[in-house]
């Protein structure tokens, strides 16, 4: 399987290093794809903008409100703002659709120009990224659900469904927004909600103590 380490290409990971994990399972009740990167040590003024504005690419199409019957096509854009601003971008796509017993990548929901317009009930991965060859890779991705905002005419807005904290070590918080900033903190109390009772119940002490450190406001 491409998912196994061989002695061929296995090498060993250093904390001097950016590493981007793609991890997701497939379960009775749902299938996860949750990208996450992090550096254990100090990382470049570079690595650490770079990440940021990928990060707000991810929050900025998160958290928009949109007319419902809108192609994701329309909107991807959110996504590759930050970068742009500073002629940055990422050469895929910036989500798939994704399904409960078929595959993980599933058409023809997306953010393509020839996906299907987005419907409340949808779910769809957005995950931006941006990759300096043979140096180092970032991409974010989370699943999000597709439902109806609060507004007065229908129009359609995000609800992000994985629940695993960023790399606090690789975000410049001067670059972020008040509302991007709003928009971490009640997602970080949002993990704190309904995965720290589920670690405690499991008696994941370490792991609890971990969500409690990466989620602190």
């Amino acid at each position: 399987s491409p998912h196994s380490p061989s002695n061929g290409s296995s090498r060993t990971l250093s904390a001097r290093e950016m590493y981007l994990f793609d991890t997701g399972g497939q379960y009775l009740d749902g299938t996860t794809d949750i990208t996450r990167t992090v550096h254990w040590g100090e990382p470049t003024p570079l690595q650490k903008e770079a990440y940021t504005r990928v990060l707000m690419g991810n929050i900025d199409l998160s958290r928009l409100v949109f007319p419902s019957n809108t192609a994701g096509g329309t909107v991807e854009s959110f996504a590759r703002r930050a970068l742009w601003e500073v002629g940055l971008n990422y050469g895929h796509g910036t989500g798939h659709g994704i399904s409960n017993f078929l595959s993980v990548h599933e058409w023809p929901v997306g953010f393509q120009s020839n996906n299907v317009p987005l419907e409340a009930g949808m779910f769809i991965s957005i995950e931006p990224g941006y990759y300096q060859d043979g140096e180092f890779g970032i991409r974010i991705e989370d699943v999000a659900l597709v439902v109806e905002a609060q507004t007065e005419k229908p129009f359609l807005t995000f609800e992000v469904v994985s629940l695993v904290p960023y790399d606090r070590n690789l975000i410049n918080l001067s670059l972020l927004s008040p509302e991007q900033i709003h928009y971490l903190n009640s997602y970080y109390e949002k993990i704190r909600v309904h995965v720290g009772p589920e670690l405690r119940q499991q008696r994941l002490e370490e792991a609890y103590a971990w969500l409690q450190e990466s989620t602190k406001p």
